[in-house]
């Protein structure tokens, strides 16, 4: 890491033993979550270099004519795709390994899925960097060699981001510095030259790409999936820890939803519209079961209104757990999602509704109708736990005659132990799952419970007497939505500032490289006056003076006064900065916008090992219509102080030149597009 950091971008420091890092990163921690994060790197190497292997054995197949050769390149083949198989099972058991994200206190609760980080290859932006600086700014580039390791270090500390809202803050600030790298240094008119290598999390293939918007949605994955890890190691005994969860959750969908809407064409597997798609509706699933299980906490009394209500609530976490397995089960997502995963959802959905029919089976069978009771309210609540009632059956007969109540609650006890029964049968068909347990013992005493429940019921006659128990109706007072990540909350300086104001100084416009001006004013009047702030516009030049002999033009920004940089500077400060030299000699460095030439196209391939190639062509729409120069008549020379008002501005281009110096396009009068936008949603581009 760089000994000093721009103060204009404060980055507040960790102390660990001798060494210092980033707030939020910590790369030596040697935590369980860490070292699998390890091994998740380790495999990606080793499929990668598998998948290569296969690739020369596939091609060696095709060109091969002896006979005995491609035999035994088949047979190398079966061992490749065997080995493959292999790793890509123990990357499912690592996708699978929850107990080590979960809450470090014994809980007897169902783990929650996280999301593990995506891994990355490292990247030197020095050179390219550098190249640009001088190339496109005509500035010393050794000047910002503190600026480029700055930005090499936030990109390295984000590989290694700590499980709490430091280590997300880390992510975010990184994520919109992109957003100010992506509008100095990424023209759309070229490739830069910089390779970004991101593996998928879900399968270990590599994807590599030369276009930034790769960089950008990776850390936005990685954002979602921080936010995954923080909500299942929320301590899920307390109320507060449960809220912290649901949010966290919220949050994750929040940022993989938005990944999903603004990189439209992303090239890796786990950052498809229809596998972000699944993975929003786990993160809702799981901050539902957060919900449920907020409502339990304080304990259930045997009352019939609070069973009513939870019953909903659990048949609402089944229904979404559900309708997530279905999704998990289509094309093209279910060859690419872990099979433990689907599984889980699976044993949930089961599980869930087989507690909505208990605490129905409770209700029914433990409460009787009094005289007194609201006899109103009990018969709506009944009414609305169903989406019809059993043939023959009305609500509030149900509640005055005990034997249909005690049919009834038992059928719903029958349909329990089913559902219970059919989520450990699930559970025990996934070998990763088998290995949770946790999970075996949870389901184990749900079923027990429902058991012991109807074995003090049960009668000889009940095969013949019992009906199929009615669907219990969802319900929740708590709807868990998107929660959008909040960007504007952090706040991020732009490392290279020092360039100039973003507006103008960028990688979407040219210009002349600085000319030096020498001048002197003329009983107090310099011959033109300014406008624009920040950077300053030369504007209203008389021909005659000092000031135009010696190079200046209408539309020049200033740049710099006798050696003191002025891009930053208002029209005030450079007017008295000006006026300060009297009538002595100054030296100003000013720089011409350049017109934009013809349009042109860029071709942006992206490679991905066991993935087609994609070619997304970008073509630069630029006004072709031709300019002509207005004439312009000067009456008289124009007071110093007398500077105009006009707000318009010069229009922006593009180009792949190095501008030379004294050549000089016709300004044109146009609006200034809007300035720096911190997250560009073209999406063509990726």
């Amino acid at each position: 890491m760089t000994d000093a950091l721009l103060p204009a971008v404060p980055q507040p420091l960790e102390k660990e033993g001798h060494c210092y890092f980033r707030k939020g990163c910590n790369p030596l921690a040697q935590t369980g979550r860490s070292k699998l994060q390890n091994q998740r790197a380790a495999l990606n190497q080793k499929i990668l270099k598998a998948m290569r292997m296969r690739t020369g054995a596939e091609n060696l197949l095709k060109a091969a004519t002896n006979q005995k050769v491609r035999e035994q390149v088949r047979l190398e083949l079966s061992f490749l795709n065997s080995d493959l198989q292999m790793l890509k099972e123990e990357l499912e058991g690592l996708n699978i390994s929850v107990g080590v994200y979960q809450n470090t206190e014994e809980a007897f609760t169902i783990p929650l899925i996280p999301l593990g980080l995506k891994e990355t290859k490292d990247v030197d932006f020095s050179v390219a960097l550098k190249d640009f600086i001088l190339e496109h700014y005509s500035e010393d580039s050794y000047l910002y060699e503190n600026e480029i390791a700055d930005l090499m270090d936030l990109r390295q500390a984000c590989r290694t981001p700590s499980r709490n809202e430091a280590g997300v803050e880390l992510l975010m600030s990184y994520f919109m510095q992109l957003g100010f790298v992506e509008s100095r240094f990424f023209p759309p008119t070229r490739q830069m030259g910089i390779l970004f290598t991101w593996y998928d999390s879900l399968t270990g293939v590599p994807v590599s790409q030369q276009n930034l918007l790769l960089e950008k949605a990776s850390i936005l994955f990685n954002i979602g999936a921080l936010y995954t890890q923080i909500g299942t190691r929320c301590n899920r005994q307390t109320e507060a820890g449960l809220e912290s969860t649901v949010d966290a959750f919220q949050r994750a969908a929040g940022v993989l939803n938005y990944l999903k809407e603004t990189f439209t064409h992303t090239p890796s597997y786990d950052m498809s519209p229809a596998m972000l798609s699944v993975l929003v509706k786990m993160m809702l699933a799981q901050a539902q079961e957060s919900t449920f299980e907020k409502v339990c906490l304080p304990g259930l009394q045997n009352e019939f209104f609070l069973l009513v209500k939870v019953a909903q609530e659990a048949a609402k976490v089944g229904e979404v757990y559900r309708q997530l397995h279905t999704a998990m089960n289509q094309e093209p997502v279910k060859e690419n999602i872990p099979y433990s995963w689907a599984s889980l959802a699976c044993v949930k959905a089961h599980h869930y509704e087989a507690l909505a029919h208990y605490f129905t089976a409770t209700l029914l069978v433990d409460h009787q109708l009094k005289p007194g009771e609201d006899e109103d309210h009990q018969e709506k609540c009944l009414s609305q736990l169903y989406s019809h009632m059993p043939e023959g059956l009305t609500p509030l007969a149900t509640l005055k005659n005990v034997h249909q109540r005690q049919l009834l609650g038992k059928s719903h006890l029958c349909r329990a132990v089913t559902h219970h029964e059919e989520s450990m049968r699930e559970a025990s068909l996934c070998k990763k799952l088998r290995n949770i347990e946790v999970l075996q013992e949870v389901l184990s005493a749900a079923r027990q419970r429902s058991q012991l429940k109807y074995s003090q019921l049960r009668e000889d006659d009940d095969l013949l007497n019992l009906t199929d128990a009615p669907d219990i109706v969802s319900k929740t007072e708590r709807e868990v939505e998107i929660i959008l990540p909040q960007f504007s909350k952090v706040t991020v300086t732009d490392f290279f500032q020092k360039l100039g104001p973003l507006s103008v100084f960028s990688a979407n416009k040219r210009w002349t490289a600085p000319r030096s001006i020498h001048f002197t004013a003329e009983e107090g009047d310099l011959g033109f006056t300014l406008r624009g702030n920040s950077p300053v516009q030369v504007h209203f030049l008389d021909p005659y003076c000092s000031a135009a002999e010696a190079g200046t033009k209408e539309g020049d920004y200033i740049v710099s006064i006798q050696d003191v940089d002025c891009k930053w500077l208002t029209l005030s400060e450079v007017m008295k900065m000006l006026k300060s030299f009297g009538q002595n000699d100054i030296e100003m460095k000013v720089v011409s916008l350049l017109d934009a030439t013809s349009s042109m196209h860029s071709k942006c391939a992206t490679y991905s090992v066991g993935m087609q190639k994609t070619y997304s062509m970008i073509c630069l729409g630029i006004d072709a219509d031709d300019k002509t120069d207005k004439t312009k008549k000067v009456s008289k020379k124009l007071s110093f102080l007398s500077w105009g008002t006009n707000k318009n501005r010069q229009k922006s281009a593009s180009t792949l030149c190095l501008p030379s110096v004294g050549v000089a396009m016709p300004p044109v009068k146009k609006k200034l597009s809007s300035p720096f936008s911190l997250l560009n949603t073209d999406s063509s581009l990726y």
